[in-house]
């Protein structure tokens, strides 16, 4: 019986078929199983026996060796990066077309151009585009008023190329592709973009950041969905993943981390774009408030936590009358899911009836809110949206709403009043549970909600 030479492997998520399948089963994808040449015995890349040398193994025991970090001196950057870039490190930034991925990271290569490396020698950084030529590159540069750093430019996207310029003793320390989609490999015989190119480019890509020890930056684009397109793989094959999201009708921009081997996930950093590129926001609080009216019904400020920072932001609700035939639920920057249930809880507990409203749910800012934390916020706008009762200007709302109509404690609530504090609010209103003892700001009136009806009541 002749030996087993090729395996089928799934270019989306990897799972390893015997023979050929139309449809992934491990993750639903159409036309993503191709067929992989197995190694040889006795090739060098063999699992065998032969070639291999016995590992040494330590404890857990001993002094961790400090970890250098490039400083790009934009403070949100490195705040998302964990506190700068760590030589060796790969990093998946993705983002809509036009969002300002290239325009963030030729700012940050400028920067990163001025200091020094590990050994006190000039950061030296090279940027490689494989959408836009080098000429069109230093016209943005011109824009941006950045046309003076030390950053080398190149425009190819063959991967071959590009190993064999970078793969040298005197190595760059920072390296940013852009993006990804456009490289590709002569090995393989499909086109760039396809899910065998983007893998194979980010492979031989973060092999190379890995053995030359500089940090790397990979420009991913998103689908429709907002997920980065090409191999979910690459996700995990890199150190660090950063989305930056923006609406394109605000000027403000969100770069968020998803996933740090070196820092925190789930910190973000805010930008605003100008006419000279991005700027860096130190207080965002202060911006996405800058523009809201008191003393309006439907509105109300969510005290959240983004990361390991405060952010105070405007929630604004809308009940209208049913103009079609189903009542309409429109969204923006929240989860459609967590309003039906918040709606639900509504209902049920505290027999407000909007099965024949329309309800438009807005996150003023273009910010996107996940946390829980947000549900009493939330609910506060919709019943003052439905009784057209303002919510006092000065006071800030935090809590999470369960199924029975209960308001339940969140993390972190004094640094949320903190924050509230500093922007001049003077009263909250919080989850009892949990709260009373930890909470101490003299500057904030309290008062602890523990159920739904409780909280209607002030709107009666």
């Amino acid at each position: 019986m002749a030996k087993k030479t090729s395996q089928f492997v799934c270019q989306n998520c990897g799972t390893v078929y015997p023979r050929w399948a139309g449809k992934c089963d491990s993750c639903g994808e159409w036309n993503t199983i191709v067929e992989e040449n197995l190694p040889q015995a006795d090739s060098p890349t063999s699992t065998g026996g032969k070639g291999g040398r016995k590992i040494e193994f330590a404890d857990l025991r001993g002094a961790p060796e400090i970890v250098f970090r490039l400083k790009s001196n934009i403070a949100e950057l490195d705040r998302v990066c964990g506190g700068g870039l760590v030589p060796g490190s790969v990093i998946l930034v993705g983002g809509d077309p036009g969002i300002g991925k290239s325009t963030l990271l030729l700012q940050a290569v400028a920067n990163l151009s001025k200091g020094v490396n590990k050994i006190g020698a000039p950061t030296r950084c090279v940027y490689i585009s494989g959408e836009e030529s080098v000429d069109q590159v230093r016209l943005r540069a011109m824009r941006l008023g950045l046309a003076e750093a030390n950053v080398d430019l190149a425009s190819t996207a063959n991967i071959r190329d590009i190993v064999a310029t970078l793969d040298v003793p005197d190595a760059p320390d920072i390296v940013v592709i852009d993006s990804i989609q456009t490289m590709y490999t002569d090995t393989l015989d499909s086109s760039p973009g396809t899910v065998g190119q983007v893998r194979a480019a980010g492979h031989e890509l973060i092999r190379l950041a890995k053995r030359r020890n500089f940090a790397i930056f990979l420009v991913g684009h998103v689908t429709k969905e907002g997920t980065l397109a090409g191999p979910r793989v690459l996700e995990h094959m890199v150190d660090t993943v950063l989305y930056f999201e923006g609406d394109r009708g605000h000027h403000f921009r969100i770069l968020r981390s998803v996933k740090n081997r070196f820092g925190a996930t789930d910190e973000i950093g805010v930008f605003e774009m100008t006419e000279l590129g991005l700027r860096e926001v130190p207080n965002p609080s202060a911006l996405f408030l800058a523009e809201r009216r008191g003393n309006v019904a439907g509105s109300c400020v969510y005290a959240g936590i983004e990361g390991s920072r405060p952010m105070l932001v405007e929630i604004q609700a809308l009940v209208a009358s049913q103009n079609g035939p189903a009542p309409r639920r429109a969204v923006v920057g929240w989860d459609s899911n967590r309003l039906a249930m918040i709606l639900a809880v509504l209902e049920a507990r505290c027999g407000i009836s909007l099965s024949n409203k329309d309800i438009y749910l807005n996150v003023a800012g273009g910010l996107k809110v996940t946390e829980p934390a947000c549900d009493m916020a939330v609910a506060t706008a919709i019943v003052s949206a439905l009784t057209q009762k303002p919510i006092p200007a000065d006071m800030v709302i935090f809590g999470e709403v369960g199924l029975s109509g209960e308001i339940r404690a969140v993390p972190q609530p004094d640094l949320r009043l903190k924050e509230a504090s500093k922007l001049g609010f003077e009263r909250a209103l919080i989850p009892p549970s949990g709260t009373e003892k930890k909470v101490k700001n003299d500057s904030i009136r309290i008062t602890h909600v523990g159920h739904l009806k409780t909280l209607m009541d002030t709107f009666h």
